[in-house]
């Protein structure tokens, strides 16, 4: 399968085999005006299998949000065919309206306009635990 290079746009790359599709819908990828190429369960020989995302245009990507839910991906972005800049994602320390905080008892849910805010925990666990009241995020 041939999938034709970009003049100009992002690969996500290194995407963990499956989660490709999770991330298309929460960048909302499907609202964009470009070619949008998804590549699933390609082989790797770092990873054995792997997902691509290709967007057509250099748009900002929250890498924050990539990096709590595929703290692998690589981030490559393409300027006239050529790579101008790689990234390589890892955990962040604090990720902020991305989840939920699940205690009821938690300042966040009755105050509304407080952000949620959860700070890493245990990076080799990945656990986040919530700024407020210290509960763990749910996966």
């Amino acid at each position: 399968m041939i999938i034709g290079q970009i003049k100009d746009g992002i690969v996500l790359d290194h995407i963990t085999a499956g989660n490709s599709s999770r991330i298309y819908n929460i960048l909302g990828l499907d609202k964009l005006d470009c070619t949008v190429a998804t590549i699933q369960n390609a082989e790797s020989q770092k990873m054995g299998r792997k997902d691509i995302i290709k967007i057509g245009k250099v748009i900002d990507i929250d890498l924050t949000v990539l990096g709590y839910i595929d703290p692998g991906i690589t981030v490559s972005y393409i300027h006239d065919g050529k790579l101008q800049k790689r990234e390589h994602l890892i955990l962040p320390e604090t990720v902020t309206d991305i989840i939920r905080c699940r205690n009821p008892r938690c300042i966040t849910s009755t105050e509304q306009e407080l952000r949620q805010e959860f700070r890493l925990a245990d990076r080799e666990k990945k656990v986040y635990r919530c700024i407020y009241c210290d509960t763990e995020a749910p996966k």
